[in-house]
């Protein structure tokens, strides 16, 4: 067989058609911050609608728009997408799918409806594998209650999927990023590790199926018991890493946020990824951003990578305990860092 044979024989590599890979591929989160500057707030915003009230919107960053549309109902609206992280296609919309449903959980709702998003370089990859994405997506969000109907679709140089949800809350009854308050513990419901376990498989092919069981796994369960356990606070962990979510969460509450890092899993191999230089470069975006507001102690560059790594479909950070969550820290009054790494 020829070399050109071989290449056209060998299995496509969707990550290979990505110059990033999931929410490692956001822009990163302080550029974004000075993009949006000015627009989620003043005089330019469109009031509500009347008789409706925008209960979470776009001012502290938190996961989806809640609207409340009377007194014990509201919309929850949130849309996510990313390009290939894996480059198994089913896997890669199962990902997408739970990654996009997860802000809806990370607010308390519960999702109703969702719509496909999806951009193919069409004349590059096969209309089989875009078909194997959108199955994907459909079976989690099947798993979830959550039907897909329709959607849309761009002629695109990068492969890109994901979802836009509709969801529903009772808006007495809310998880947000401003309500954290002073002597809650935190709690996190999935290990960290993602984001450099997906930069090894890019780099190498080497498929880590703890990283992809992770990804795909709802955050239905531990939205549930976290609003009956009656947490107000909450957030999920994704492209800006823990660090940089947690400093979201702990600024826009007023506090500063404790972490213990010997607490806080991670997934096996995720610490060789690191020691072997597989860090995305979001990871090192993420850090850089949250450094200056960090009191690391002598905590090594190693493990701060691992509590920046940007995560895809990572699991909520609850200001509070539920089962089956390990403690990672607490909130404390707010002191001169925002958050503190011991």
């Amino acid at each position: 067989m020829t070399s050109q044979a071989a290449a056209h024989s060998a299995p496509l590599r969707l990550t290979r058609y990505a110059h990033g890979g999931g929410c490692a591929c956001k822009i990163p989160p302080g550029e974004l911050e000075e993009l949006v500057a000015g627009l989620s707030d003043g005089p330019g915003l469109a009031p509500a609608p009347p008789g409706t009230e925008l209960l979470v919107g776009a001012a502290d960053g938190d996961d989806a728009a809640v609207l409340r549309v009377d007194g014990d109902r509201a919309v929850v609206s949130t849309a996510d997408f990313f390009t290939p992280v894996v480059d198994d296609p089913y896997d890669w919309g199962r990902i997408a799918a739970a990654n996009a449903l997860s802000d809806v959980y990370a607010v308390g709702g519960t999702p109703l409806m969702a719509l496909n998003l999806l951009g193919w370089p069409r004349d590059v990859l096969p209309a089989e594998l875009a078909r194997e994405v959108l199955r994907g997506g459909r079976d989690v969000a099947t798993a979830a209650g959550c039907p897909i109907a329709g959607g849309h679709s761009v002629d695109d140089p990068e492969p890109k999927y994901g979802l836009a949800v509709t969801g529903i809350a009772d808006p007495a009854r809310l998880l947000r990023l401003d309500a954290g308050r002073p002597g809650v513990p935190l709690s996190l419901t999935k290990p960290l590790g993602i984001g450099v376990l997906n930069a090894r498989h890019k780099a190498t092919g080497q498929v880590f199926p703890q990283a992809v069981a992770a990804m795909t796994a709802l955050n239905a369960d531990a939205s549930r018991l976290a609003l009956e356990r009656g947490v107000t606070c909450a957030t999920d962990v994704t492209g800006f890493g823990l660090l940089g979510h947690l400093y979201k969460l702990a600024r826009a509450s007023g506090v500063t946020a404790v972490v213990h890092a010997a607490a806080v899993p991670r997934l096996e191999g995720a610490r060789e990824a690191v020691r072997d230089g597989f860090v995305p470069g979001g990871t090192r975006r993420n850090l850089a951003w949250i450094a200056p507001h960090t009191d690391f102690g002598a905590l090594p560059e190693e493990e701060r990578l691992l509590l920046a790594d940007a995560q895809t479909s990572g699991g909520l950070l609850v200001a509070g305990e539920i089962p089956g969550a390990p403690v990672v820290g607490e909130l404390v009054p707010r002191g001169r860092h925002t958050l503190v790494v011991r």
